[in-house]
């Protein structure tokens, strides 16, 4: 039967029943806000327990072993392009979006005791012709069939909200100055809601990351986040009264005084903490804010730290009724993940081309210096291979850490 991608994750997600840890998917049900807490489309209380598929929509350089190389997504297509040119290129990252997260993935993560993973999404995907769709309506069906939850999250937004690496912006966070980028990020988002209206497989929209650093010269778009907050929601409600709307805060989702009352009967408010102490006193302005307004919040990214310290912080959420998505479930060597990838062959080679400066003016030295074709080649696809879950090492330590199976 060919149906349409909108007609097949429409009638797939919204039909079966499947057991998600301490709450069940249930048919034509979606998870709501209830007072303090994320419920269940069963009615009981979901406590979420997850893992951010990062570097998959939006590679990091940090998470291929490029800390003094390329950082952004397009910084590092760009270093891609020029070690086997742009349309060798162009099919490696088609290869690598398709390989990246699988469903063997995503059933080692159900296995493995997670309920929820939260996906980081890139505008670019999502535009008239992008492929994200096709990309994101096979995961959301493996979701379904492992019987976890998806938060959808705009990690890369039109302009830029960071002006950083992560958001893929030109060094400064323009959606907040171009009329045109915010129009077109509601666009996305009512395009997003649109087509996953009834898709009850997906929990929520996280409709910016981390937005405006604490940089003090940024400071001066915290009054701008919950007015925009507003127009994407109404963009979104026009075509999706189901899901949950999730706001992060200013400041690298930490500053909640941005905030005033809520302002959707069905909002989930969202902070990340890294690299703090691994305590109570460091949530407890996010535990304040729940019990001023009522609210359900979560934990939508932490970790990058050592184990003690993950399972430390697991614990104090757990114990004052938050639910966590740590940081992230794969990346390159490093055991602060649920799997490393191994490095791929010639990759001290790649790792130490990335290193030099860029810029057509260096042509002359940057062709001297790269690695020949053959080892780009083979780097590249060697890549590929190692991305596969089969061929990653799973961090004993990191599972321990989260209270999970391996």
């Amino acid at each position: 039967m060919n149906w349409s991608r909108r007609q097949f994750v429409h009638a797939s997600l919204a039909a079966g029943s499947l057991s998600a840890s301490n709450a069940s998917i249930t048919p034509g049900g979606f998870v709501k806000t209830r007072g303090k807490d994320i419920v269940a489309p069963s009615g009981e209380t979901l406590h979420l327990r997850g893992i951010n598929l990062g570097n998959w929509f939006e590679p990091e350089g940090y998470m291929f072993l490029f800390e003094k190389g390329p950082q952004s997504p397009r910084e590092i297509e760009g270093f891609f392009n020029e070690l086997i040119g742009p349309s060798a290129a162009e099919a490696f990252w088609k290869e690598y979006r398709r390989r990246y997260v699988t469903e063997a993935d995503i059933q080692l993560i159900r296995r493995a005791g997670l309920n929820s993973v939260r996906i980081p999404l890139h505008y670019k995907f999502f535009n008239a012709d992008g492929e994200g769709f096709a990309i994101l309506d096979a995961a959301l069906e493996w979701c379904h069939r492992a019987g976890i939850w998806a938060i959808l999250d705009m990690h890369c937004a039109p302009g830029g909200q960071t002006g950083t690496n992560i958001d893929d912006s030109w060094n400064y966070p323009w959606l907040y100055e171009s009329a045109r980028d915010q129009e077109l990020l509601c666009e996305i988002w009512r395009r997003i809601a649109e087509h996953y209206r009834n898709a009850n497989i997906v929990l929520g929209y996280d409709l910016l990351n981390e937005p405006i650093p604490h940089f003090p010269q940024l400071r001066k778009y915290n009054g701008q986040l919950e007015p925009l907050y507003r127009r994407i929601t109404k963009a979104i409600r026009e075509v999706d009264r189901n899901h949950a709307i999730i706001l992060e805060a200013a400041q690298w989702d930490t500053n909640f005084k941005v905030f005033g009352p809520p302002f959707d009967s069905n909002v989930i408010y969202e902070f990340h903490k890294y690299w703090t102490p691994p305590t109570q006193a460091v949530i407890q302005e996010y535990l304040d804010f729940r019990d001023r307004y009522n609210v359900p919040v979560w934990l939508g990214e932490s970790g990058e730290n050592t184990d003690d310290w993950i399972r430390q912080f697991r614990t104090v959420l757990e114990k004052n009724g938050v639910g966590w998505c740590f940081w992230p479930y794969k990346k390159m060597e490093k055991t602060s993940c649920m799997a490393s990838i191994p490095k791929p062959a010639h990759w001290d080679e790649i790792t130490a081309f990335g290193q030099m400066p860029r810029g057509t003016g260096n042509a002359e030295k940057v062709i001297a210096a790269r690695p020949s074709l053959e080892h780009s080649r083979e780097a590249l696809a060697d890549l590929l291979s190692k991305i596969r879950l089969e061929s990653c090492r799973m961090n004993t330590g990191y599972f321990d850490a989260l209270g999970l199976k391996q």
